[in-house]
């Protein structure tokens, strides 16, 4: 399976790394595996910006949370030049912008973990952690991080 072949069957351009917005770098590799910064939702290049539980839906966070991972894949692609060297996606971490009685992080993440399953298959199975939390930089939505091992 191509996993470039997949991302055309989904229409998904891969976008450049992103520039960090504080004093960090987009990726570190260290070993076999590579750790992606987190990510926060973007929408029409700016900040996705919304509270669950207050002025956004589950449903348009999942939308948000699958945005960011098209651009943690851009990132990861920059990192390892080839998407077809990662052996699995190991672990994502989602922190999601929500009010003390939202209790939907885990589908809002889903956003994020469907997509990467349909990518990459059995090879996207991955650990996860979905966490709400009182505000995030830029007041966006969903920040995720991601975890991914090469062959």
């Amino acid at each position: 399976m191509n996993i470039y072949d997949s991302l055309q069957a989904l229409n998904i351009t891969l976008p450049p790394v992103a520039v960090p917005a504080a004093a960090y770098v987009p990726f570190v590799q260290s070993g076999n595996l590579v750790f992606l910064s987190g990510h926060i939702a973007k929408q029409n290049g700016k900040a996705w910006v919304g509270q669950l539980g207050r002025d956004m839906t589950t449903e348009q966070a999942k939308a948000a949370a699958r945005a960011v991972a098209i651009d943690l894949l851009g990132t990861l692609h920059a990192a390892v030049g080839d998407l077809n060297k990662i052996q699995r996606i190991v672990k994502v971490m989602s922190l999601v912008n929500s009010t003390p009685d939202f209790t939907e992080q885990h589908l809002v993440t889903n956003g994020c973990s469907e997509l990467i399953g349909e990518i990459f298959g059995d090879k996207g199975a991955h650990a996860r952690s979905a966490f709400g939390v009182a505000q995030l930089p830029m007041g966006a939505c969903v920040e995720i991080e991601l975890i991914a091992e090469l062959a």
